[in-house]
């Protein structure tokens, strides 16, 4: 059993959890592979905070906490740009391949900004003769559809204040950190956000992710399902998130999901994980809100390939 104590604190259930596999056993017995029921020993489905033996904070989960309102607008607005599938999410897939191509595809998208180019984008630049710039570049949500991206900022905006008031030591790190860079998520403490469709992730941890901070977990559900319990796997235990429920998690511990089962046949489960690419920040801090439109343009143009097709033009016009 890895729940070791439980009590009620400051009127919320507080567990201590003990690891059932250590970290060692755990990479070899675990990693990549998928979360199954005979893993997980108990499955929270209400108010709760779960802290490790040595008294770090694991999770919090609060039920109910988000507006309907901003659930509802960010699921209309980036339903159909999260349906896009892609190949991008590698061993969260259970793929060991490090071929891009080669990974299962599955509805999985970011947008905000990212610290690593698109092979296209790399081509693009190589054809035109121009010299990799900083490599951060701006997603094509928000670059292509800035009025449905505008839209989804509500939901964000709340989860950041949640984030603010749940898990202030953490937030207080990582938003220091979003202070120093103009290549975010505005009036947040997150450069990313991932979106996730019907996804069952396997075993991992978020590498890229900022150290001192925390995820934030939120689902928006369409239609009636069971399962799809975001798991930790190394402790045995499990959280229920569904719509309008918030999961603060620690995720560089070992997570994954148990297996999602449809009731309805076109059920959708679209989760959103809000946080800052450690890597980004790194890169860009202290840039300027010029600088980022300066290099936001660069991106489109040369990367995007236009300064290529005008090449090609120009040449054609001096025959």
């Amino acid at each position: 059993m890895a729940i070791v104590k439980t009590e009620t604190l400051k009127g919320i259930k507080t567990y201590t959890v003990k690891k059932d596999i250590g970290d060692t056993d755990a990479e070899k017995k675990l990693s990549n592979k998928f979360v199954t029921a005979s893993m997980i020993n108990d499955i929270i489905k209400d108010d709760a905070d779960v802290y490790t033996e040595d008294g770090k904070l694991l999770l919090k989960f609060r039920k109910n906490t988000l507006s309907k309102k901003h659930t509802t607008a960010f699921y209309d607005n980036v339903i159909k740009f999260a349906l896009t599938p892609t190949s991008n999410r590698g061993s969260a897939t259970g793929s060991k391949s490090k071929n891009v191509y080669e990974n299962p595809k599955i509805m999985t998208n970011i947008f905000g900004y990212f610290d690593r180019f698109s092979p296209s984008q790399k081509k693009n630049f190589r054809i035109a003769g121009y010299k990799l710039p900083l490599e951060v570049r701006e997603c094509r949500f928000n670059r292509d559809f800035p009025g449905l991206y505008e839209k989804t900022l509500p939901l964000i905006r709340e989860i950041n204040s949640l984030y603010k008031k749940h898990t202030p030591a953490h937030f207080k790190r990582q938003n220091d950190k979003a202070k120093e860079t103009a290549f975010k998520i505005p009036e947040t403490a997150f450069t990313t956000i991932t979106t996730n469709v019907n996804f069952r992730t396997s075993i991992h941890t978020d590498r890229g992710d900022d150290a001192d901070g925390f995820g934030n977990l939120v689902v928006i559900e369409n239609g009636k399902y069971s399962g799809a319990e975001t798991c930790f796997p190394q402790y045995g235990i499990g959280v229920d998130v569904r719509t309008c429920d918030m999961l603060f998690m620690n995720v560089h511990e070992m997570h994954g999901n148990l297996p999602m089962k449809p009731i309805d046949k076109d059920a959708r489960r679209l989760s959103i994980v809000c946080y800052l690419r450690e890597k980004l920040w790194k890169r860009t801090r202290g840039k300027t809100e010029a600088f980022v439109k300066k290099h936001n343009k660069t991106i489109r143009d040369i990367g995007g390939g236009k300064l290529t097709i005008l090449q090609n033009k120009t040449r054609k016009n001096k025959r």
